[in-house]
């Protein structure tokens, strides 16, 4: 129901432009989760003498990465079908031959997923890593706040709608 919502309008019609304020904390609060940059505080790799970068070598080691690359893959594929609506074309007239719509769908759901499956890697170049206040701070006096104003106003707008 939420990807055949965002279908009506195209483009226009994703929860990326009804509800940014939703986006910008869902990405956010994912990146936390998912511990990448800059809120990568359980286990920095570059500062630790101790952890699983050290206990752990060979395919345990690999484990942890390969489940770390998964979470961002699944963070990536909810963000598609929730706020890029998933895998409508978005374009109304697109002339691809020899594919049947269902497999164009699953290509532009990977490309989109991708797309931000990269810029987690990307933010893990560019941004310094937060401690510990500063992410506690960030998460329950910023965004707490901004997402339950947000969940208002939302509410608000659908009951005076009906």
């Amino acid at each position: 129901d939420i990807v055949e919502a965002q279908s009506k309008y195209g483009f226009l019609g994703w929860n990326l432009w009804r509800q940014s304020i939703g986006f910008a904390v869902f990405v956010i609060f994912s990146l936390a989760e998912c511990e990448r940059l800059p809120f990568d505080l359980p286990e920095a790799e570059e500062e630790l003498v101790a952890g699983y970068q050290t206990e752990y070598s060979g395919i345990k080691f690999g484990l942890f990465y390969v489940a770390s690359y998964l979470n961002l893959l699944v963070y990536s594929l909810f963000v598609t079908v929730l706020y890029l609506g998933s895998w409508n074309l978005s374009l109304r007239y697109i002339f691809l031959p020899h594919f049947e719509i269902y497999e164009v769908g699953g290509v532009f759901t990977l490309a989109k997923a991708y797309l931000f499956l990269f810029s987690p890697i990307t933010t893990r170049w560019t941004l310094p890593r937060m401690r510990m206040d500063q992410l506690l701070n960030l998460g329950w006096k910023f965004l707490l706040p901004i997402s339950l104003g947000n969940l208002l106003l939302t509410t608000s707008f659908q009951l005076f709608s009906l």
